[in-house]
């Protein structure tokens, strides 16, 4: 008998196009939340951000651990987004597949829980997902551990009450694939919409002069949700 997959989703640049839809206004207040809180100059926290992004894979680490942030107050302060629901955009073709896609299927974003339900509303694919998992959730032993921390998805897995190699993670980043190839998960990598913004200039593209390439810890580079269907 075979085991039915559970299929782990992130969500920005994997179901709808971030580049466009949040990732601009979600930069611009994290930079300007470092510029108030903790009192540097425009330049400064811009730097700052992409140095904890890089390090940490997530600015917020950074913050908490170097600052003493409260991760509540900088997850609300960055991601009021009044005009989201009017620029969140996905792939019709993809939200079809979502359907017919047999297994589980949870969410696994390192956004938080307001700004992901926003978008999956906005989406209209709420329903195809058993499970929402958000930064809020990934705490281990009183502190965050969003992707990539390898810890952390194990612990989804035990969650989910399934071994890692039933476990497929479709992403877009690939810091977060390798983690989860290192504890035996498959690594799926979505590049539709960085390629889209790869194209057209849009902001997030440093990945793109990469698209070529699939590391070893990938299983697959796909375009649309449709080739999951063809996975071994």
């Amino acid at each position: 008998m075979t085991l039915a997959r559970v299929w782990l989703f992130d969500l920005d640049n994997t179901l709808h196009n971030a580049s466009v839809a949040s990732f601009p206004g979600i930069d611009a207040r994290m930079t300007a939340y470092m510029e108030r809180e903790l009192k540097l100059a425009h330049d400064e926290a811009h730097a700052l951000r992409g140095l904890y992004l890089q390090r940490y894979g997530a600015t917020l680490l950074g913050l908490v651990r170097h600052h003493g942030v409260k991760a509540a107050h900088f997850l609300h302060d960055t991601h009021v987004l009044p005009e989201l629901e009017s620029l969140v955009h996905g792939h019709p073709h993809d939200f079809a597949v979502l359907d017919r896609l047999p297994g589980r299927k949870v969410i696994l974003t390192n956004a938080p829980r307001n700004y992901a339900w926003r978008v999956l509303r906005a989406l209209g694919v709420a329903r195809h997902f058993d499970d929402v998992l958000c930064i809020e959730d990934m705490t281990m032993f009183g502190a965050l551990r969003p992707k990539p921390d390898a810890r952390m998805l194990r612990w989804i897995a035990a969650r989910l009450k399934v071994p890692p190699s039933r476990c497929v993670l479709v992403e877009d980043t690939l810091q977060h694939q390798k983690a989860a190839f290192s504890i035996g998960m498959r690594a799926v990598w979505m590049q539709r919409w960085v390629r889209l913004a790869r194209k057209t200039s849009a902001p997030h593209t440093k990945v793109g002069v990469y698209l070529h390439r699939r590391p070893v810890y990938v299983c697959a580079r796909i375009d649309s949700l449709r080739d999951l269907k063809r996975l071994p």
